[in-house]
């Protein structure tokens, strides 16, 4: 009879697939294909892009998440996201903010503190722009038509990344006042005065508390001082005004900011593309005049762009502005 034959066949098929230590025969090996692996949450925003291999999860440090990504935004985001005092703080769910671990406290003086490095990094419009309108919108709960401005919570030149964790359609005054203290942290660690972690920290916890958080502004003083005598207050005082080269550029040309202020002062500039903005610093020459070059391929022809400019020298500051618009 056959019956005994099968069965005595499959005893011994299953005495083969449970040896001793759980390892099948050499003679019955049985191949299993791995599962297809999810994308993970930092990589590329690449329409039909399949990934070749398994991808780590980005990796989070001190609630940052940390994701190297230059040029190009990165990951996902979905909401509902809330966002606080009147859209200009992210909700800390969606936007926890995230750092580039290619940035350290070792190699500053070679990568944030270097004039033109974030327009190294910096994603190309194209791909802010569909970020924004198709992910930051919905899930902030944003109507189209607001104008808004998709903001890295931790900058770039702080040694921000370009992750979903990182980005936000922040509803700011003109100017933007958050600028400014991205430019005070800065200046602060290219200096010295305070760490790139300390900064990114605050910054990213609360952007309108992180200068005095880090003791970069002084408390207001419980009396009001003696007003000080008319020749000194005009000898604290700092000139600044800025030109441009061409205030009509073509797309994919350079455009020259020359400012006048005094001697050996520290002359910084943001530019206000439609979605980011772009910092450049230089020094005053002994004329008192500092040049610094914006190359035009971000920016949105017609669009104007308004360039604010800060100088300082010791304790003295001023600030002026001029503008561009493409074509």
């Amino acid at each position: 009879m056959r019956v005994p034959v099968v069965l005595m066949a499959a005893a011994f098929a299953l005495s083969g697939c449970a040896s001793a230590g759980g390892a099948a025969s050499s003679g019955s090996a049985t191949r299993v294909q791995p599962a297809t692996p999810a994308a993970p949450s930092g990589s590329a925003l690449t329409p039909g892009a399949r990934p070749s291999a398994a991808q780590p999860q980005p990796a989070v440090a001190g609630g940052l998440v940390v994701l190297h990504d230059p040029g190009q935004v990165t990951g996902t985001l979905s909401g509902p996201c809330h966002a606080g005092d009147g859209g200009q703080l992210p909700d800390p769910r969606c936007t926890p903010g995230g750092i580039d671990p290619a940035v350290t406290q070792a190699d500053i003086g070679s990568t944030i503190c270097v004039s033109g490095y974030t327009a190294t990094i910096r994603p190309p419009e194209a791909q802010t722009e569909a970020f924004k309108f198709k992910e930051a919108y919905p899930a902030y709960g944003i109507a189209s038509g607001t104008a808004t401005e998709l903001d890295h919570l931790v900058p770039l030149e702080l040694g921000g990344n370009n992750s979903a964790a990182n980005l936000w359609p922040e509803v700011p005054p003109a100017p933007n006042p958050k600028d400014s203290v991205e430019d005070a942290l800065h200046s602060a660690v290219c200096s010295g005065r305070v760490t790139l972690a300390g900064a990114q920290q605050a910054i990213a916890q609360d952007w309108q508390t992180a200068e005095a958080r880090l003791g970069l502004s002084a408390a207001a003083p419980a009396q009001a001082p003696a007003p000080m005598p008319a020749q000194t207050a005009t000898s604290q005082s700092l000139s600044c005004s800025a030109t441009v080269s061409n205030s009509s550029p073509p797309d994919y040309s350079t455009v020259d900011i020359t400012v006048h202020t005094a001697a050996g002062a520290t002359v910084t500039t943001v530019a206000h593309y439609k979605t980011t903005s772009h910092q450049l610093t230089g020094v005053a020459d002994a004329s008192g005049i500092a040049t610094v070059a914006y190359y035009i391929s971000g920016a949105t022809p017609g669009f104007t762009v308004e360039v604010d400019v800060s100088a300082a020298e010791g304790s003295r500051s001023a600030s002026c502005s001029t503008s561009f618009t493409p074509t």
